[in-house]
């Protein structure tokens, strides 16, 4: 089979792991494994969404960066790829996503039900596994991240339609959903089990700045990607009611008509393609360059905490994450 270039780019970046990042996925294979034929069923599906297990990488790279790798970071990595897995299963059920990873989600294969039921048994075999581990720590980060993931999802679907919602409060909310996982595998791959304050701190703070700026190119992707190059179901964020940041940036700069229209296309029964009708009612360009702006700088800001460890193949690899962050399609 051919490897696509986005692919070669990714096992380029993340060769400095490749040996921690088997470890990692044969102990992620070994959560997958199905209790019952029904399970079974189900875990095989979710192994198709393998995807880019970046947040896994993350924890192996800042342990190698840092000096701190252990024996167990492959371990934490595959605990936090399994929480990951648990979020796009329930996410995909409250976006309404059909299509995830160019794979049917779970519940437009089975249904609701089961979806919520394999995502609760994800996060408890990930849990479950953490208990194993020589220290509380990865229980009590990922704990802590779970329950501000759940708080920041209740946070966005009481904002929905809220379109003169403050940007702190969007990035909150977006750091919450998103940003606080890749903050907590960065902090675990540098103190999992030991570590310094300085260095947990620093590479928390990086892994905050570069998941936020993935979820504002998300946002951007939601808008104006394709749905055969992104690889899921894109437009769902303005089917949902959700108000992403370049929408607020049109938003807040539009004339009174222009927002009129907005509101209409969020808010009319029955219309389809919302997303489509959005990019019809308004120019959304100048919303997603001043978004992208705001995720260029998140970057260079996460860059800017590496400057405290050594030289070092991982460290350069985090660094280029920031590339495949502000560059990806999909």
């Amino acid at each position: 089979m051919r490897v696509k270039p986005k692919d070669l780019r990714l096992m380029a970046l993340l060769a400095p792991v490749k040996g921690q990042l088997e470890r990692m996925r044969e102990v992620l294979a070994e959560e997958l494994r199905g209790d019952s034929p029904a399970v079974a069923d189900m875990t095989d599906h979710l192994g198709r969404f393998k995807g880019k297990q970046l947040r896994g990488a993350v924890v192996l790279l800042a342990g190698q960066a840092t000096g701190n790798m252990s024996d167990e970071h492959a371990t934490v990595a595959a605990i936090v790829e399994l929480i990951h897995l648990a979020t796009l299963v329930h996410d995909d059920v409250l976006d309404g996503a059909d299509v995830r990873r160019r794979v049917a989600c779970v519940h437009a294969r089975w249904d609701n039900q089961v979806a919520v039921l394999l995502g609760d048994l994800l996060y408890s075999r990930a849990f479950g596994r953490s208990t194993e581990l020589s220290s509380r720590l990865c229980s009590q980060v990922l704990s802590a991240t779970t329950r501000d993931l759940c708080a920041g999802e209740i946070d966005q679907a009481a904002s929905r339609y809220h379109f003169e919602m403050s940007l702190p409060e969007y990035e909150r909310i977006a750091g919450a959903k998103t940003a606080g996982l890749y903050a907590a595998a960065a902090e675990l791959g540098a103190s999992y089990p030991g570590g310094t304050a300085e260095a947990r701190s620093l590479m928390r703070a990086y892994g905050w700045e570069m998941g936020l700026a993935f979820q504002i190119v998300d946002d951007c992707l939601d808008l104006m990607g394709d749905k055969q190059t992104v690889g899921k179901s894109v437009g769902t964020d303005v089917e949902d009611g959700k108000v992403t940041l370049p929408v607020l940036h049109v938003y807040g700069e539009a004339d009174e008509a222009t927002r009129a229209a907005i509101r209409d296309v969020y808010t009319r029964a029955g219309l389809a393609e919302r997303a489509v009708a959005l990019r019809g009612t308004c120019d959304l360009t100048a919303g997603i360059e001043r978004a992208l702006l705001r995720a260029r700088a998140l970057v260079e800001s996460a860059r800017g905490r590496l400057a405290s460890f050594p030289t070092s193949p991982a460290r350069a690899a985090l660094d280029r994450v920031g590339d495949y962050v502000l560059e990806r399609k999909w």
